[in-house]
């Protein structure tokens, strides 16, 4: 077996996964129309890809103001709780786990993503930068477009913002997932809420590193009352370098990354979540991590750690066997190979990704990526039990 690290299992709050490879959250944009509710194809695409130790989801939106991407999946409405329902079930009958990922995107959205046209909501009324919406522009057909300028949530519409995440865990519950993930990265919301460059409020959810944390203090206990905090995980992307400036949407560089993020991480500890997941930046060029933030991140925290960002196999055991991490995540390649964990126990070559079907359309670039020769995945074609 190659990277035998990688295939030992381990324990995730009460789950026991059977092998460390996870397929982190993608989004694909191919849920269906209208009402952004998920299809049997997805539910064909998950189960492919059940061999993971873990799947997370892609995004799905709490609300239908979390939307910032047409065709994206939502988890508040009875149809959709419904479609992710047939998701979980095609994981379970392969043996899978399966966690949500509880998705807002603020700021990053445009008023024709929103209801009624409004503009979208945000800790302050300060536009997104080096990032772009996509709206439909013709059924099946779409554009990016710069985000709307926000506006700036009130006090009482955070306060129901927290209940809304407590809602759609819930409604995971009901969909039959397994945990769910808080999307605390990419600019988003939750991270709006922790950056200095987006959050300029003057009340207690601004100001301060431990006031722009409340946000993500309420939303992970609101979660954890709900599912357990050990069917709970969260992401952030501390970024903390940035060499190519066209890609710094991916999160912000906060002027001190190390503390901002270890005492975020220290709320995740205080509450006793089951796992943190740190999302590198994922371009060819981007630097590593610093050592020093590693090494504290798994100093301050004891549940389990997922790195995730271009992570090819042998990087991925290296770091599990250096003990910094408990689980690797790894995302393109497991678009194109739904076998992916026994490709790399066997050392069997990869299927290369088709970059122009990663978002919206049907089964192309979706399901179509066939199984190594002697690798057997479930086909979009058969019977969903």
């Amino acid at each position: 077996m190659q990277h035998p690290s990688l295939f030992q299992p381990v324990t995730l709050g009460p789950h026991t996964l059977r092998n460390r490879i996870v397929l982190p959250p993608l989004t694909r944009q191919r849920s269906g129309q209208p009402g952004d509710v998920p299809t049997d194809l997805m539910a064909a695409y998950y189960r492919q890809r059940a061999s993971a130790g873990l799947i997370i989801t892609e995004g799905t939106q709490i609300e239908p103001r979390g939307k910032g991407y047409a065709w994206t999946p939502g988890i508040y409405s009875a149809a959709q709780v419904e479609g992710w329902r047939k998701v979980t079930d095609a994981v379970h009958a392969e043996g899978g786990t399966i966690f949500a990922q509880l998705w807002h995107v603020g700021r990053v959205s445009h008023a024709e993503l929103q209801p009624d046209g409004e503009a979208p909501v945000a800790p302050s009324a300060l536009q997104a930068q080096r990032v772009k919406a996509f709206i439909e522009t013709a059924p099946g057909t779409g554009t990016l477009v710069d985000p709307s300028v926000p506006r700036a949530l009130s006090v009482a519409e955070i306060k129901d913002l927290v209940e809304l995440y407590a809602q759609a865990a819930r409604n995971a519950l009901a969909a039959g997932f397994d945990g769910v993930e808080i999307h605390a990265a990419n600019g988003y919301l939750v991270n709006q809420f922790i950056s200095a460059h987006a959050n300029h409020r003057t009340d207690e959810y601004g100001g301060s590193l431990s006031n722009r944390l409340r946000f993500l203090r309420e939303v992970v206990a609101a979660l954890a009352a709900v599912v357990g905090p050990d069917r709970l995980g969260v992401r952030f992307t501390p970024l903390f370098t940035s060499t190519d400036q066209d890609r710094v949407y991916i999160g912000f560089v906060e002027d001190d990354p190390h503390r901002t993020y270890i005492e975020a991480i220290k709320v995740l500890e205080a509450a006793g979540v089951a796992y943190l997941s740190i999302a590198e930046a994922d371009w060819d060029n981007a630097p590593d991590l610093p050592a020093d933030f590693r090494r504290d991140v798994r100093q301050c925290f004891s549940g389990r750690i997922v790195y995730a960002g271009r992570y090819t196999a042998e990087r991925g055991a290296a770091l599990v066997d250096a003990g910094l991490a408990d689980l690797i995540a790894i995302g393109r390649p497991f678009i194109a190979n739904p076998d992916l964990p026994a490709r790399i126990a066997n050392g069997w070559p990869l299927n290369a990704l088709n970059p122009a079907t990663l978002y919206g359309g049907a089964e192309q670039g979706f399901t179509d990526y066939p199984a190594y020769a002697g690798s057997t995945v479930p086909t979009s074609n058969e019977v969903l039990s």
